[in-house]
């Protein structure tokens, strides 16, 4: 069945199969290179960004510790501060609570998961406890200038309730970068499978490109040396050759009209040779007849001579 196959249809198989695996690594490629691109900013938009809204939360925090711890400690030392200076550091205190707000509803408009969510609503629940039973009481205190009611704020409630904030904070920053790893390892697992794909097809397309190529120059080289060699045969008048036909493809074409042409030169030579030797034969014949009439001619003037002799 492939030997009956044209040399132009098996030139466009050829073709069409390394441009079809061409395209196919291609879009293998641009496939990976999606998913990798797509990956990556997942890891910048729901990962890197959240995780840096997070950081912040837990910087505000740790601020408002600091300033609370400061107002105090200013108030116990040696020189201690007025209660313009301790207004103005729980008036930056307040900011940062509205800060930490604002942060946290950024980081809210990510897109959570049922996971992280839930980890949301404990942090948000501790950090509720955290404000109503420590921080604020304390600021209100350090108003009131009730610095040993801040104090005592500081060393128990609100030191407490920070432990269960920065708990939670920090698991929702491990959720993130857990995700992260899981978001890589999906990643290069990926890139290893598009990796072993692609050079797979790659040698298979290289090993069958090479087998379609010897078969495409064994199906035309070989039937065309074939035909120049008996082209030089008939050239040199051998026309008692056999010729043998495989394919009906241009090539067995080719050869099956060698053959009739050896066939047909064949036939007449055949021909002219029964042709000259029949004119031979005429012509010995011819000859004879010759030597016939001549014998007879000189036969009869013979007689004529006798009878003209001896009527004399």
């Amino acid at each position: 069945m492939l030997r009956n196959l044209s040399i132009k249809s098996r030139l466009i198989f050829v073709i069409g199969f390394l441009s079809m695996l061409l395209t196919g690594i291609g879009i293998l490629g641009l496939v990976s290179l999606n998913s990798a691109n797509s990956a990556l900013k997942s890891v910048y938009e729901e990962r890197m960004v959240t995780v840096g809204h997070l950081d912040e939360v837990v910087r505000l925090i740790n601020k408002n510790q600091l300033l609370v711890a400061e107002s105090i400690v200013g108030q116990v030392g040696a020189f201690a501060e007025g209660p313009a200076v301790v207004g103005k550091q729980m008036d930056e205190a307040e900011k940062v609570i509205k800060e930490i707000d604002q942060v946290w509803h950024a980081y809210l408009k990510t897109k959570l998961s049922p996971e992280e969510k839930k980890l949301a609503d404990s942090f948000v629940a501790s950090r509720i406890k955290y404000g109503r039973g420590g921080l604020r009481p304390a600021i209100a205190a350090l108003r009131a200038a009730d610095y040993q009611q801040a104090g005592e704020l500081v060393q128990g409630p609100m030191k407490d309730s920070y432990k269960e904030v920065r708990k939670n904070i920090d698991a929702l920053i491990q959720y993130q970068m857990d995700q992260a790893r899981h978001e890589f390892e999906n990643t290069q697992s990926m890139y290893a499978t598009v990796r072993n794909i692609s050079i797979i097809a790659i040698l298979a397309g290289v090993l069958l490109a090479a087998f379609i190529g010897v078969w495409l120059i064994r199906a035309i080289s070989g039937p065309l040396n074939e035909a120049v060699r008996i082209a030089k045969s008939v050239a040199a008048g051998d026309l008692t050759q056999t010729i043998e036909v495989h394919s009906k493809d241009e090539t067995g074409q080719l050869m099956q009209a060698m053959k009739d042409m050896n066939d047909s030169l064949a036939h007449i030579v055949g021909q002219v040779r029964s042709g000259t030797e029949t004119i031979a034969v005429a012509s010995r014949q011819i000859a004879s007849g010759n030597a016939d009439l001549s014998a007879r001619t000189e036969s009869q003037a013979s007689s004529l001579e006798e009878t003209a002799s001896s009527m004399e």
